[in-house]
């Protein structure tokens, strides 16, 4: 069987893109063009997006809603993803334990790439995510990595991109999946190593002491010569329906009943959108109401649980008791991060309206992933920065309560 992938990225205008034809048993042809001088004929077509612009995450999502992507599915990762439900196509990829596997990507994105595919001819293919094209083994995580960053697949349905790393130093991303694996007791036994770069393989025996966990290089890969079953189709376009004027005729009952399957379609997927809406009102007047209930003085309720938060702030404060996002708590967890640090390391500390932020003057990288994985496992939110200063370079991390 004929297997043509094409590399297409959502950022970029679809005018040309990488593509790379494979058959039985043959090395694949890879070649670089314009969408209209692509090879013709494949058997299988697949639309490969780049591993960072998918979004692979888990949720709760009714069961009839699985195998719909629509804005079901994209309501059920609204507050992970930051934006507006109607900008995101998103799509079931199955469940792990109970919760299920949704990809979402950037859906005008993905309809430039549908539209120009096809004024290309192009009708009939799957869309697929680069990180599960990654061979992946139970136990084990896979990671692709080009020298400087790269991306890790951590389960059947599951991945992530990373950020910069360099030979001796793994990135900061890993470490605080692995952190966060660990927490719940379903960190990997072991890490394979791709590269997908020539000379792209770091000092494996430095991630493994930075990591704490065992890196092995498993050799080259690429998206051009994966294997043609791997991964989980995000989406599937199919061919549009031709016939003559002849066969129309003899087709139209089949039509008939097409026509009603659809609407019946139409129609449950209306009804699991205002079911979803109903239940997200609900659940809104639910808070409003507890939260007008335990503060009858508020005069307006705009988020109920971002107000609920402060004013249980106000009332801790208001008995003599700390909170989580006071001084002395976040002091404490932050001098409990930072015990290993070296003297007169830590040049500036700050701290305004629950948000503390640290200057470390300090080259050791795993010093940083340290403090920062500390200060996550005590409920803090981190965000580390290094900015150039006079005496050498430092790291800014800023901690918020969560």
């Amino acid at each position: 069987m004929s297997l043509l992938r094409i590399y297409g990225s959502l950022i970029d205008p679809p005018q040309r893109c990488q593509w790379a034809l494979a058959n039985s048993g043959a090395e694949p042809v890879a070649g670089e063009g314009r969408l209209a001088e692509l090879p013709r004929r494949a058997e299988r077509i697949q639309l490969v997006l780049p591993a960072a612009q998918v979004f692979l995450t888990r949720a709760r999502v009714p069961q009839e809603a699985r195998r719909r992507a629509g804005s079901a599915l994209a309501f059920a990762v609204e507050e992970k993803t930051a934006g507006e439900p109607e900008a995101n196509h998103v799509s079931w990829l199955g469940a792990v334990g109970d919760k299920d596997v949704l990809a979402v990507v950037d859906k005008p994105g993905l309809a430039r790439w549908r539209e120009a595919l096809d004024v290309a001819g192009i009708q009939n293919y799957e869309v697929h995510c680069e990180t599960l094209l990654l061979p992946w083994v139970a136990g084990q995580w896979s990671l692709a990595w080009n020298g400087r960053e790269g991306f890790v697949r951590t389960g059947e349905f599951e991945g992530a991109a990373t950020d910069c790393g360099s030979r001796e130093i793994p990135p900061l991303s890993l470490r605080m999946m692995l952190d966060e694996a660990e927490t719940h007791s379903a960190g990997p036994g072991s890490i394979a190593l791709y590269t997908i770069e020539p000379d792209a393989a770091p000092d494996v025996e430095a991630w493994t002491r930075a990591l704490g966990i065992a890196v092995s290089l498993a050799g080259t890969w690429d998206w051009r010569r994966g294997a043609p079953d791997a991964g989980v189709s995000l989406a599937q376009e199919r061919q549009r329906w031709r016939a003559l004027s002849g066969v129309v005729a003899r087709l139209r009952p089949a039509a008939w009943i097409l026509g009603v399957a659809l609407a019946i379609q139409t129609v449950a997927l209306m009804i699991d959108w205002a079911s979803l809406a109903h239940e997200q009102r609900t659940l809104r007047r639910q808070m409003e109401s507890r939260f007008r209930a335990a503060f009858p003085d508020a005069v307006a309720v705009v988020d109920p649980v971002l107000q609920m938060r402060r004013k249980i702030s106000e009332a801790r404060h208001a008995a003599g008791q700390p909170d989580n996002g006071d001084f002395l708590p976040m002091t404490q967890k932050v001098m409990a991060a930072m015990k290993d640090v070296p003297a007169g390391a830590l040049r500036i500390v700050s701290y305004e309206s629950g948000r503390m932020t640290l200057e470390v003057a300090t080259k050791d990288e795993s010093v940083i992933q340290r403090i920062s994985a500390r200060l996550v496992r005590s409920g803090l939110t981190v965000d580390p920065s290094v900015s150039a200063r006079p005496g050498g370079p430092t790291v800014t991390i800023t901690a918020r309560s969560s």
